[in-house]
């Protein structure tokens, strides 16, 4: 199975960094015995390889030679590969590039560089189809990707919409090779003009695509800004190192976060 992660974006939200923002330092990880600052790109790669990746595909831009010197060609058990996107021209462009190392019948499972979510296995929920989203609660889904749903089926992706009408964003999500490259060519038709994956979406349901939400997520943080860097700190510092699970809530500020223990019964899990 393929893992993409695409980082080929500015992170204009997050400057000036003298360096990619998908390596980051966002709290730590022990290796050998010894504590080291982990890049934020690293939990998902990890997550990626608890979902079943064995190998993954870094969309990149032409700039970002130090995304590549920090990983090499391997991180953990899964073997890397990187493919150059020439201009940040979205999240579409930037999956289906993956298209060239990706092959016809593998199942693939994208997710964002920049986000820190819990729990660390929740990819192993989403089931064999050829499109199926990972649903995170939210404060904020204005900020997000609302996925509306009719049961378990998505019915429509509200992008960025303020007045959305799901609580539940997507924070990550699997395909079948199949569904990829029926996305991919119903991408290319509507004359690859969606920036955004919801967008393209919105039209494989119209065609009479299906997907299916996974309400499998518990707590997610965009580390995109500063509030942002600050609440993802907040969330790895109060999750339990035993099973890596927090109840904080997304996109909310540490103190924002506090009270959360007491929305389930005082209890981090």
């Amino acid at each position: 199975m393929w893992g993409i992660v695409p980082a080929a974006g500015r992170g204009s939200r997050i400057q000036p960094l003298a360096f990619s923002k998908e390596l980051l330092p966002v709290g730590s990880q022990r290796d050998d015995g010894i504590d080291r600052p982990c890049a934020v790109s690293e939990y998902l790669l990890e997550r990626l390889i608890l979902g079943g990746a064995d190998k993954i595909c870094f969309v990149i831009s032409p700039g970002k030679s130090d995304i590549l010197e920090y990983f090499g060609d391997h991180y953990g058990s899964a073997q890397l590969a990187y493919v150059v996107q020439p201009d940040a021209s979205g999240l579409c462009d930037a999956v289906f590039r993956a298209g060239t190392v990706v092959g016809h019948y593998e199942d693939i499972l994208v997710g964002l560089p920049d986000t820190v979510w819990f729990p660390k296995a929740a990819l192993q929920a989403l089931p064999a189809a050829d499109l199926s989203f990972l649903l995170f609660p939210v404060e904020h889904p204005e900020f997000f990707d609302a996925v509306v749903l009719d049961g378990d089926r998505v019915t429509e992706i509200q992008v960025k919409q303020p007045d959305a009408a799901s609580k539940w964003i997507w924070g990550a999500f699997k395909m079948s090779g199949n569904g990829f490259r029926e996305l991919q060519s119903l991408w290319t038709k509507r004359e690859r003009r969606d920036e955004y994956f919801g967008t393209l979406v919105n039209a494989y349901i119209a065609a009479g695509g299906q997907g299916l939400g996974v309400k499998a997520g518990e707590s997610y943080v965009d580390v995109g800004t500063i509030d942002g860097y600050r609440t993802a700190m907040a969330l790895l510092a109060e999750s339990s190192p035993g099973n890596g699970r927090s109840r904080l809530l997304a996109g909310g500020s540490p103190e924002a976060a506090r009270p959360a223990h007491a929305m389930n019964n005082g209890v981090t899990a």
